[in-house]
């Protein structure tokens, strides 16, 4: 854009800061932006809400404050006046495994809800969102469609791989080490050695986990600059990210282009093709239906289920494969993974993003380089179809999905009696104490998004599993999630869950139960009368929250089938914020 264009003088008249900024009746608001250093100049100018989800909690977001002000930059330099704020993370990380991680999905909802209240409350005109950890990249996903104010996107980066005894590690490399300490593989100076070296830096989990996932997302879904999630968060390149993003916001306010311009059902598609392309974590399967639902477009699991099941399996990624997210970026970023979709004739190219042009022409210079196997062509792929599939059954007639990326030299098919366990700690103490059989299915339910509340993660069970050399000799299924670091025959998401009497609340130990990747089933071998009779005799469970927001939470959320969301979206709004 010639710099007269860029910075030509913006018409107010029908952005929403003109409520707190225009006219003798806004003297006070102004007021207040005078008390804080802001010019009569820059009031006259878009005011832009620059959000991150900065906090000491975890590595994942501890560079996301240095980024916001790189971005401001941009965004003054093109022409607007930012104002930083920041929304909650939790960190799964630490959440894992205990009482923590019921607030895990909770606070992408907060996250969404908290920018959207401080956008109105403020009457800000665009939105830049910079997020790290799991959770904060759909929930700032979704509240730029919510709001539709012309939004960017950007991800604060993952974290250098660790080293261990002469190879790259991640953070689940000490969640199953803990599982292999536990049988004697691991002696307790090799576990402390483990720990001290898997995180060596800023940024989010190094791995193909939940929020790697989600930041090839944010580009495929057009919603982030090309080239923008794949840098890691130490590298000062990271910053010169930032500021373009700050620039590119303002070029969309002067193009009048808005998330939902972007986010249409064919970007949807996009972004679930790189998903499965990637071997991407499960949790993908239950934030794009948030996200779409943020916009007014159907697309719940089984929708989702079908991208996977046509999409091949190229990026050789953790926790399956061998590679970090640093060696994406080494070898050209997100975009080689998606140009290796384009040019096999899997991606929408006509899809605008918030360049202003579409993925064809932003890929248009991109090159899959050869001499590499991070990333695969679609004509020599991993495997033929997606890192995930979708299951159907009579244990799970809203659906349910299982990561098949990586299990190399597991069945994908399994047959086996139920262990039952009501909440995870429990199913946590059988492994540890090893109180299983080779061939069990492991079933961990009323953990669902109700039933939990929360729909809780369940990566220190599954890798204590794999740890102790178990993950192709049990299956495990549940209501609740699994971390994208997970790995081996588990399945989650199943519904309708137990706490609304689904039918895995009503296994007994020692049904058999039937999973087949393949086919994309999951049952149970009971007649339907028999399932009719153990559902007439169920009665539903109280949680042990009775107040607060986990109360809240389990009385608003929806099924996980269609992304576990708290209201109903675009489809029953009647005004939206960008228009007020």
């Amino acid at each position: 854009m010639p710099e007269a264009g860029r910075n030509a003088p913006f018409d107010k008249s029908k952005l929403p800061s003109r409520h707190t900024t225009e006219g003798p009746e806004r003297a006070p608001h102004r007021a207040f932006y005078y008390a804080m250093g802001v010019s009569e100049e820059q009031l006259a100018q878009p005011i832009v809400g620059v959000c991150s989800t900065w906090n000491e909690a975890a590595p994942c977001n501890i560079s996301l404050s240095r980024q916001a002000q790189w971005a401001k930059r941009g965004v003054a330099e093109a022409g607007g006046t930012p104002r930083e704020f920041t929304t909650i993370t939790v960190t799964d990380g630490i959440a894992m495994g205990h009482e923590g991680m019921k607030s895990s999905l909770v606070s992408r909802e907060v996250i969404a809800d908290s920018v959207e209240l401080t956008m109105r409350g403020h009457s800000y005109d665009a939105l830049v969102g910079l997020a790290g950890c799991d959770k904060s990249l759909p929930g700032l996903m979704m509240a730029m469609l919510r709001l539709n104010v012309p939004s960017v996107f950007m991800y604060g980066g993952s974290i250098l791989p660790g080293r261990f005894q002469g190879r790259d590690v991640t953070i689940v490399d000490v969640f199953e080490g803990v599982g292999m300490h536990n049988v004697g593989k691991m002696t307790d100076e090799e576990l402390h050695e483990l720990e001290c070296a898997a995180c060596p830096s800023a940024g989010s989990c190094a791995g193909q986990f939940t929020a790697n996932t989600m930041a090839c997302v944010s580009e495929a879904i057009g919603l982030a600059l090309p080239g923008s999630a794949g840098t890691p968060a130490p590298f000062d390149s990271r910053d010169a990210w930032a500021e373009a993003s700050g620039k590119a916001v303002m070029n969309l306010l002067r193009r009048r282009i808005r998330p939902r311009d972007i986010v249409t059902r064919r970007a949807l598609e996009n972004a679930a093709m790189v998903v499965a392309a990637s071997g991407g974590s499960t949790n993908g399967a239950l934030h794009l239906p948030a996200i779409a639902n943020e916009a007014g477009i159907d697309f719940d699991i089984h929708e989702v289920g079908k991208i996977f099941a046509a999409t091949p399996y190229i990026g050789d990624f953790k926790p399956g494969g061998k590679y970090v997210m640093k060696d994406l970026h080494d070898v050209g970023g997100v975009p080689v993974l998606m140009k290796a979709l384009l040019d096999g004739g899997y991606l929408h190219g006509d899809c605008l993003t918030v360049t202003g042009k579409t993925i064809a022409e932003n890929l248009r210079d991109a090159v899959v380089p050869k001499n590499q196997d991070v990333v695969h062509t679609t004509s020599a792929p991993l495997a033929p179809n997606g890192g995930l599939v979708v299951l159907k059954g009579n244990l799970a007639p809203q659906g349910s999905i299982c990561k098949v990326a990586g299990m190399h030299g597991i069945a994908r098919r399994f047959r086996g009696p139920a262990r039952c366990f009501d909440r995870e700690e429990d199913c946590f103490t059988a492994v540890e104490n090893r109180q299983y059989k080779d061939g069990e299915v492991l079933v961990i339910r009323y953990e669902g998004p109700r039933g939990g509340p929360g729909m809780r993660e369940m990566l220190s069970t599954t890798a204590a599993l794999y740890g102790q050399g178990a993950g192709d000799k049990v299956a495990l299924i549940t209501d609740g999630r699994f971390s994208g670091g997970t790995r081996g025959f588990c399945i989650g998401h199943v519904g309708p869950e137990a706490a609304v009497g689904g039918p895995i609340g009503l296994l007994r130990d020692g049904d058999i139960i039937t999973m087949d990747a393949d086919e994309g089933t999951l049952s149970v071998e009971l007649s339907d009368d028999e399932l009719a009779k153990r559902k007439a005799a169920w009665k539903p469970r109280e949680t042990d929250y009775g107040s607060g927001v986990l109360w809240r939470y389990a009385r608003n959320v929806g099924d996980a089938e269609k992304g576990a969301v708290t209201h109903p979206g675009a489809k029953a709004e009647r005004s939206v914020y960008a228009d007020i």
